[in-house]
This record gives C-alpha cells, sequence and structure tokens, in this order.
C-alpha cells in the first residue's frame, strides 16, 4: 500500500515491522486492509474517494454523498463478460472430463453429459444469483445477466447438436432446450428489471463513521466535508438597498442539506438565484428573500428533492402553503427527482425500500396522485425511494443547471419540460435527471 504522504510503497511486512506507519516518511496508515474483513479499504482508495467527490478540493460535500461513493467504490467489481464466458467454457470441459472419469463406473459413458448437466446448472443458478445480488454494483448485475443470454445460446447450439446427432436423446433434447431457454428468459428478465433494482449498502453507517473519524485524526480534518445545517431563528439585517431588488429564479429543496450543498458551492451566486429549503431554511433570511422573490410577476420555481412520498409532495405544499405561493400562478418547473424520470432512465440509480416509504405513499394526498402515473404510484408504493444524495455534488450542479438553461423558452420544441396541470396554475416536469 503506497503512503499518501510521500507516495513509498509499503507491504504488509513493512507495515507491520514499522508499526503501521511508512517506512520512509513514518506517516501512519489509517487503514489496514488486511485486518478489515470482508470490505477492504486502502489509505489511497480513500484519498482518490475525497478528491473525486470534491472534484479536486473545489465542491463542497455531503457526509452521506461520501458515504455513497465509498459504498460505490468498495462493492464487488465483476469481470468482463467475455472472461465470464471463459471460465464458463473451461469449466465445462475441464470438470466433464475430469470429473467424468471417475464417475463413469456408475453412469457409464453418459457420465461426461451428466456431469455438464450439473455444471451447467450450477453456472446458471450462481450468474443469476449474482444478477439479483443487492450487494453489486448495476453495471456488473447486467453483465451477468447478459452472461446468462450467452451461455443460453451455447447449450442450445452445442445441447440440441449433441441430443440430436451424438446421443440420439429426445429426452437429453428436450432437458438441453428447457435449461438454454430458461438461462435467456432469465438473463433477458434480469436485464429488464435492472434499472429498478433495489440496492442495499454494503458496510452500515457506524462502519464508515469510524473510518472517516479514524481519517481524520490521522490526517486531519476533511475541508470540504459539510457539517449538519444550522438553523438560526434570528433574522440577519439585510441592507435595505439589496432588498429592493428580487430574483428571477427560485430554487426550493425538500431538505436543508441539499439546500446548504448548493449554497456552500455558490450556485446561487454563479446562476443568480435564491436557495431555499421547504422547511425555511436558511431561517435567519428566509423572511427577507420571500419578500424579495414576489416582487417579481416573471419568477420561476425549480423544485428539487428525493423521490419519496415526501420529496413528491414538495409542489403540492408549496402550491398550498401560505407560506409559499398560495392561490399564485408562479411557474413551477419540477426538476426532480420523480418516479418518471427513475423509471425511464437506462442506468440504474442507487434504488432502496422501506415500509415506513411504503406507507407514507399510500397517504399521498389525492391531488399529489392524481399528477402520477399507475406505474409510478406502484413505485411508490412499493416502499421505493431514491436520495438526492445519492449523486455527488458536480451531477447535482450540472442537473440544475442545464434544467434552468431549457427552461428559457418553456413553450419552444426545445424544452426538456413537459407541462402538467391546467393553465394559470403552471407545473413543468424535467423529463430526465442528468
Amino acid at each position: 500500500m503506497k503512503c499518501i504522504n510521500c507516495g513509498t510503497d509499503n507491504n504488509l511486512k513493512d507495515r507491520t515491522a514499522n508499526q503501521g506507519r511508512c517506512t520512509k516518511c513514518q506517516h501512519l496508515f489509517a487503514f489496514e486492509p488486511t485486518s478489515m474483513g470482508n470490505v477492504k479499504i486502502t489509505d489511497p482508495m480513500f484519498a482518490k474517494a475525497i478528491a473525486d467527490i470534491s472534484a479536486n478540493n473545489t465542491l463542497s460535500f455531503t457526509q452521506k454523498q461520501f458515504y455513497y461513493l465509498l459504498d460505490n467504490r468498495i462493492k464487488f467489481k465483476a469481470g468482463s463478460i467475455f472472461g465470464y464466458i471463459f471460465v464458463y467454457i473451461f469449466f465445462n470441459i475441464f470438470i466433464s472430463i475430469l470429473l467424468g472419469e471417475f464417475t463413469s463406473l456408475f453412469f457409464g459413458s453418459y457420465s461426461p453429459l451428466i456431469i455438464s448437466l450439473i455444471v451447467n446448472v450450477c453456472f446458471i443458478y450462481y450468474f443469476y444469483s449474482q444478477a439479483k445480488s443487492i450487494k453489486i454494483n448495476m453495471k456488473y448485475r447486467r453483465q451477468y445477466a447478459r452472461s446468462l443470454q450467452i451461455i443460453g445460446c451455447i447449450i442450445l447450439a452445442i445441447g440440441i447438436y449433441n441430443s440430436l446427432f451424438t446421443f440420439n436423446s429426445f429426452s437429453l433434447f428436450v432437458i438441453v432446450i428447457i435449461m438454454g431457454m430458461l438461462s435467456i428468459y432469465l438473463g433477458t428478465r434480469q436485464l429488464g428489471r435492472s434499472g429498478l433494482l433495489e440496492q442495499e449498502f454494503l458496510f452500515s453507517q457506524n462502519d464508515f463513521q469510524g473510518w472517516l473519524n479514524r481519517w481524520q485524526q490521522i490526517n486531519g480534518s476533511i475541508l470540504k466535508i459539510l457539517p449538519s445545517p444550522r438553523e438560526g431563528n434570528k433574522p440577519t439585517p439585510v441592507n435595505h438597498d439589496v432588498t429592493a431588488y428580487s430574483f428571477d429564479r427560485l430554487i426550493v429543496c425538500d431538505s436543508a442539506v441539499i439546500a446548504q450543498l448548493l449554497i456552500a458551492n455558490n450556485f446561487h451566486f454563479e446562476n443568480n438565484c435564491a436557495i431555499l429549503s421547504i422547511n425555511g431554511y436558511p431561517q435567519n433570511i428566509f423572511d427577507t428573500t420571500m419578500q424579495m422573490l414576489r416582487r417579481n410577476p416573471d419568477l420561476k420555481v425549480y423544485t428539487l428533492h428525493d423521490c419519496s412520498p415526501q420529496g413528491i409532495s414538495l409542489i403540492h405544499r408549496l402550491r398550498t402553503s401560505p407560506k409559499w405561493f398560495q392561490n399564485t400562478d408562479v411557474v413551477v418547473i419540477d426538476v426532480g427527482l420523480t418516479p418518471r424520470q427513475i423509471i425511464a432512465t437506462k442506468r440504474g440509480m442507487f434504488i432502496q425500500s422501506s415500509l415506513d416509504s411504503a406507507q407514507a405513499a399510500k397517504q399521498l394526498n389525492g391531488e399529489i396522485r392524481q399528477s402520477l402515473s399507475t406505474e409510478e404510484i406502484e413505485f411508490l408504493e412499493s416502499g421505493k425511494f431514491v436520495e438526492l444524495e445519492s449523486f455527488t455534488p458536480q451531477k447535482l450542479i450540472q442537473v440544475l443547471q442545464r434544467s434552468i438553461a431549457g427552461s428559457s423558452n418553456l413553450q419552444g420544441d426545445d424544452s426538456s419540460s413537459i407541462l402538467l396541470g391546467d393553465p394559470g396554475n403552471d407545473m413543468y416536469v424535467v423529463q430526465s435527471f442528468g
């Protein structure tokens, strides 16, 4: 493992003899992967994760965003489809011949065939279980699913030939057809479902917190990681000259954490917009900001929220709360996350599931349910949800910037948003997320 301080490569023997320190600069290693069990972390891996999520220390990020990123980096990384098929063919040939000789006393000349069938059943079962595994990245689940399709074709091609011309067995022909078609079906089924499969974290929040504390004890505080948002109820005096102006855009988040993230990365300055959370964060300037916003008759409101029952309710709260935009015709553009975006996406997002989320979805307001498709309601009522913090700061900023740029002319042909609701109470939904 390389030392992050001087770059010297220290093997296990060196680290052990030097009490976990670099042999050259004596810098203490934060992690010892050989003693960490199934989840192994190295100092260079952790350092690179910090550099990547902060875009080389230029963007602030939340602790949970780092949790998501580290989980994605550590999760089991599978090989290539070519590698799977090579192993599959090798085992079929090697084991069938090797074990066939040992079992020929029991099964005679059919011994290699029987062993081959058993090997194929084992591979189908293994690939299918990996394609469903919540401990594997979505990309690699799809690779296992495609491998199921390929080995199904191999089974059909070779099996049909052998059953008809080598063994002349109708029973074997039926078995081969069933096995091959089952493998193709399971692979195709998993590919079709891969975008909506649930995931779980490979390690616990407590483990992650322990690693984070250990890293900061040895290497100092991570400058770009954000603390929990502070809620200050005491209004902050604002210069009268400033309050005379307004904003053309407002971004409303369903959590103070996301609002804090955007503000910390100066999104409001660079895009000339106000940023608030639905609960009023930052509280010390909330009332003043709302006064400024209500002066602009052409105000556009962008909502950014989790794909969850609480997040989906964000626009309804804006429309019905006197604290926000009750009885106004302000234009609202829903950036996401929505079930529609997750269902339509070509790549798998980090989908989680909970009974609490399922229960909350069943209690959604009737007006909210009317704005959702049957498929979206089924998604939510199954308990599935996706958090904004599963995306990196860079991705969230890119999505918002594109949404703002794409909504400059909502009636134009180039708009990436669709109109929902009645005229005079316009709500636009961005059709894709990122």
